[in-house]
C-alpha cells in the first residue's frame, strides 16, 4: 500500500508542476494545505457564452491513495445549481465513476473513469458539463426538473448563484 500511496504522491506532484508551468484556461489549481497533495483547490472559472459565464466556482479535489487506478471526488465548495451537480457540491460525471462495467447499466465502461485521466482532464470535463448539462441522469433532481420544465428559472437561479460568485472574490 505505501508503495501506491507514494507512487500516487509523486504523480500527483509531478501533475500540480506541469499546471504551474503550463497554466490552462479556465481554472486555477493548487494544494489546499501544502502538506497533503492528495487534497487540492480548484477554482474554475464560468465557461464563456453559458449560463454559468463570468463566475468563479471553488471545488475541492480529493485524490485516493491508489491514484490513478481510482478517481478522485470533486466537489463544489461555492454555491451550484445545475443538474450534474448534487445539492451537497458533489459532482457526478461519468469519469469520475469507478472503472468498469456500470452497475446500474446508464454507462459504458469507456466512458467512466481511466488511469489517463489527469487534473487537467478531469478539470476540463467538469468545465463542459457546466457547459453541457446532462438531465438524463441527474445528481439534482430538482435542478434537472428546472431545467427541463422552467428554463427561465434555471437561468436566473444561476444567474444569481454567478453573481454571488463575483461578490466573493
Amino acid at each position: 500500500m505505501a508503495a501506491t500511496a507514494s507512487q500516487a504522491s509523486l504523480l500527483l506532484q509531478k501533475q500540480l508542476r506541469d499546471l504551474a508551468k503550463h497554466p490552462v484556461d479556465g481554472f486555477s489549481a493548487g494544494l489546499v494545505d501544502d502538506s497533503n497533495v492528495f487534497e487540492w483547490q480548484v477554482t474554475i472559472i464560468g465557461p464563456p457564452d453559458t449560463l454559468y459565464d463570468g463566475g468563479y466556482f471553488n471545488a475541492i479535489m480529493s485524490f485516493p491513495q491508489n491514484y490513478p487506478n481510482s478517481p478522485p471526488s470533486v466537489r463544489f465548495t461555492s454555491e451550484m445549481w445545475h443538474p450534474n451537480v448534487y445539492p451537497d457540491g458533489r459532482v457526478c460525471i461519468s469519469i469520475l465513476h469507478p472503472p468498469g462495467e456500470d452497475p446500474n447499466g446508464y454507462e459504458l465502461a469507456s466512458e467512466r473513469w481511466t488511469p489517463v485521466h489527469t487534473v487537467e482532464s478531469i478539470v476540463l470535463s467538469i468545465i463542459s458539463m457546466l457547459s453541457s448539462p446532462n438531465d438524463e441522469s441527474p445528481a439534482n433532481i430538482e435542478a434537472a426538473k428546472e431545467w427541463r420544465e422552467k428554463r427561465e428559472d434555471f437561468k436566473k437561479k444561476v444567474r444569481r448563484i454567478v453573481r454571488k460568485s463575483q461578490e466573493m472574490l
